[in-house]
């Protein structure tokens, strides 16, 4: 019942749209017609009226002169048929007088000339019979040219009383819009024509489109070859437990970035100051990401560990994971998700920015780059519900072993994974919206990254439409 309801719903949705977009087109037109209108109304009206009855009278008396053809035809068609009837009595008259009697006692004169004059009526009225048939026929034709005129005089009747009884400007230029052509060539046709082909397309064009994505696109851009970023990776990162509180330590010489939302609490001996960028050589991906006015804390202490605590408190489903990256380890992670970074003092942060321009399925899942962040240091990791660590690893009957997992939750991988997109699982997940086209599919011998849950950001839904073009930007620059 709750399906068959929301159901209704959305298609009560659908007509309520396409009547409002419809209607202020309608309207739209019908405004920008009377704007380059200069004619009067009373006198457009009038003079309408004076040319419809001009072509209603033109053709009154085309009616008439078909009648008065009709008129005719039927008198000849009437007086043939009386000639064609003598004609038939004469020949079987003469027809009686040829016996075998006659024509062995009978004189021959007498036969002769009955058997002219019966050679000459059967001529006449073979004559008559064709006459007779091309006047018919002729007839015929008239009346289908007297039904066309009287089906003719019947609409311009019709127009004549519109526009007498045409009170309405709104109306008038409704109508005038809604009949008004559209187009060149042989796409030209009126307004209410491309009305019906937008309402088609409004209603069956979203369906249309996702199958053929879903059936027929992609599984082509599946059997594309995959993306490995490193060929073998020397020590693979190491991952905290996701905690909704995560507690970092900071040696002496360490230093950390985190985003201001994040830091709940710090020991007092820490120093503190503002680093605007995360990493100046990507400045428009910072500012896309959020990475701009980091706190940065400092221990600059002879020794001990100064501690803090991280934690985002306006989103209670947020949970932080800390990522160790030692010497020779990497990850490719989405800079969205980084809420912090631990490096050593004076030691510049490596970002790898990994370009894939010329492979089609970056061009079909719109993922142009990926960033690499290489150790040593710290990354400290947001996702919703928690982040969940995948780990490949070989196992007996499966020398590459391959996991796949919604795109949306994807947080990042080791480099030396293959990654490549692939169909959504099932088609109705896909329709419904409850599930990307493409899943995120990693093959070799490392692990994968992932959110607990997929978060659609924190755009509301007024806003969907808007998020869902950022967050294809955003995937485009690998962020």
């Amino acid at each position: 019942m709750g399906v068959l309801v929301k159901f209704i719903r959305w298609v009560g949705e659908k007509f309520a749209a396409a009547i409002l977009i419809v209607a202020l087109s309608l309207a739209a037109g019908g405004l920008w017609l009377f704007l380059q209108d200069n004619v009067d109304f009373d006198q457009w009206r009038q003079d309408l009226v004076r040319s419809i009855n001009g072509e209603r009278a033109k053709v009154q008396a085309a009616l008439g002169d078909v009648h008065q053809r009709m008129d005719r035809l039927a008198v000849e068609i009437t007086a043939e048929q009386a000639r064609a009837k003598q004609a038939d009595s004469v020949i079987a008259q003469l027809r009686d007088l040829e016996s075998t009697w006659d024509r062995l006692t009978g004189q021959a004169e007498q036969q002769k000339t009955n058997a002219e004059r019966l050679a000459n009526v059967s001529a006449l009225r073979a004559t008559l019979t064709a006459r007779i048939q091309a006047l018919q026929q002729e007839f015929t034709r008239t009346t289908w040219e007297r039904d066309g005129l009287e089906i003719a005089l019947g609409k311009l009747d019709a127009r004549l009383q519109a526009a007498e009884a045409q009170q309405s400007k709104v109306r008038h230029y409704l109508e005038r819009i809604w009949n008004h052509p559209l187009g060149r060539g042989v796409i030209r046709m009126p307004v209410k024509g491309w009305v019906a082909v937008f309402l088609v397309g409004y209603f069956c064009g979203p369906t249309a489109g996702k199958i053929g994505m879903y059936f027929f696109v992609a599984p082509f851009v599946a059997r594309g070859r995959p993306v490995r970023l490193e060929e073998n990776l020397a020590v693979l990162p190491e991952i905290g437990e996701s905690r909704v509180a995560a507690g970092v330590a900071l040696r002496p010489g360490e230093r950390l970035w985190v985003k201001e939302k994040f830091l709940q609490a710090s020991d007092e001996g820490l120093q503190k100051k503002t680093r605007y960028l995360l990493d100046w050589r990507i400045p428009l991906t910072c500012l896309a990401t959020g990475l701009v006015e980091l706190i940065e804390l400092s221990h600059r202490g002879p020794g001990g560990e100064q501690r803090l605590t991280l934690s985002k408190q306006s989103d209670p489903h947020s949970e932080l994971a800390i990522v160790t990256l030692a010497e020779g380890a990497a990850l490719v992670l989405r800079p969205s998700f980084l809420a912090g970074v631990v490096t050593a003092e004076g030691r510049r942060l490596v970002i790898r920015r990994r370009w894939q321009l010329f492979r089609w399925q970056a061009w079909v899942t719109l993922q142009f780059r990926f960033f690499e962040f290489v150790g040593p240091c710290q990354l400290v990791i947001a996702g919703s519900r928690g982040v969940r660590v995948e780990r490949l690893t070989e196992r007996e009957g499966n020398a590459m072993p391959a996991r796949r997992t919604n795109q949306d939750a994807t947080i990042g991988f080791t480099p030396n994974l293959d990654y490549r997109p692939v169909r959504a699982e099932t088609f109705w997940s896909y329709y419904r919206g409850m599930n990307p086209l493409f899943d995120d599919l990693f093959a070799g011998q490392g692990l994968f990254l992932c959110q607990q849950v997929s978060a659609a950001g924190d755009a509301s839904k007024a806003r969907k439409f808007w998020s869902g073009v950022w967050g294809g930007v955003m995937k485009i620059f690998g962020l």
